[in-house]
């Protein structure tokens, strides 16, 4: 089993920090006439407010908290009643085609305002899927496949060396226009048979170029200042995301190619052809990482403590959130579920 309340625990500080940005829009007037709060108080230590947070959930709460739902079963109601902590849209699961910015925001708004209304008024987090551009966005501006980028890199280097980062910053910007926080990119998977269906996510198939290309979470997140501590996450403002490494690990190793099924290959092989762009993505604070469907030798990768527990979060120390795939456990228990 993970250590899921060091995993809550975190979860709870990213959660204490939305709840500060959201408070400096209420009024002094309000704040005063309310039971005072230590959670809500952003003079407080984050770690001060962690704990007082923690102590007044209820065991629902902290379900609810660590559960992401997908957009077509959230509702004000659905989020109020459940204390959801977060949704998602992953793929192409838009509302309606042709969504604009603004009916992006308004629709995450009435999300937000369901979390809100909650007991303890604790803020959702929404995720999507823009790892070359926010692409469910009408108008929005798109790139090309991570696999074309990676194919550039050489022209990007000499012409145009910061032309991924900028990448990046584009997509943050525009993921952000429509109220969303959170992006599951990049991929870092390092495609190492075509006939992968999910070939064209990889930057190359040399894991030294996907190492290079993990520049993007500069963009996506901002660079940390200066004196900062290496591997800690770091998003840089309102223009910003939290990013996602994923699909830990060897997602791009498959025998013959299959998607989500069993890569074979032994420990060493692993550590240097699929894990270096995990480690280089921690360096630059990765906000989150996100456990991969596939198996490693006949394991499943949500099921092997070694590597995410032991390794990810105990040896490399990884301080943030894990994001585990949805309907994961059904998928563990019958394969071809869907």
């Amino acid at each position: 089993m993970m250590n899921h309340q060091k995993i809550f625990h975190v979860w709870c500080m990213i959660n204490v920090l939305v709840i500060a940005t959201t408070s400096l829009n209420a009024s002094k007037s309000s704040a005063m006439a309310e039971t005072y709060m230590k959670y809500k108080d952003q003079h407080q230590p984050v770690e001060v407010r962690v704990q007082d947070l923690l102590s007044r959930m209820t065991l629902e709460e902290k379900i609810g908290q660590m559960t992401q739902i997908d957009i077509t079963v959230a509702s004000f109601d659905v989020m109020k009643t459940y204390f959801i902590g977060s949704v998602l849209n992953g793929g192409d699961s838009a509302p309606s085609p042709r969504v604009r910015a603004e009916d992006w925001i308004n629709i995450i708004s009435k999300f937000q305002d369901g979390a809100l209304a909650t007991r303890l008024g604790i803020p959702m987090f929404y995720g999507i899927d823009a790892v070359h551009g926010n692409g469910l966005v009408y108008n929005s501006t798109i790139f090309p496949h991570n696999i074309g980028l990676g194919a550039a890199r050489q022209v990007a280097i000499m012409q145009d060396p910061d032309l991924i980062r900028r990448i990046g910053a584009a997509t943050a910007l525009e993921v952000r226009a429509t109220g969303i926080q959170y992006a599951f990119a990049p991929c870092i998977a390092v495609c190492r048979d075509p006939r992968w269906g999910r070939c064209y996510e990889s930057y190359s198939e040399d894991p030294q170029i996907v190492q290079e290309m993990t520049e993007i979470i500069y963009g996506l997140q901002g660079e940390p200042p200066k004196g900062s501590q290496k591997g800690f996450p770091y998003v840089g403002g309102r223009d910003k995301v939290a990013a996602c490494a994923k699909h830990f690990v060897g997602d791009g190793g498959t025998t013959n190619g299959i998607d989500e099924s069993n890569t074979v290959i032994d420990a060493a092989g692993l550590f240097k052809i699929h894990m270096p762009a995990y480690l280089d993505s921690i360096r630059k604070g990765v906000a989150t990482i996100m456990v991969s469907y596939s198996s490693w030798n006949g394991k499943k990768m949500h099921a092997n403590r070694d590597l995410v527990t032991g390794y990810l979060k105990n040896t490399l120390k990884f301080k943030v959130k894990l994001s585990f795939i949805f309907r994961t456990l059904i998928k563990m228990h019958d394969p071809h579920e869907f």
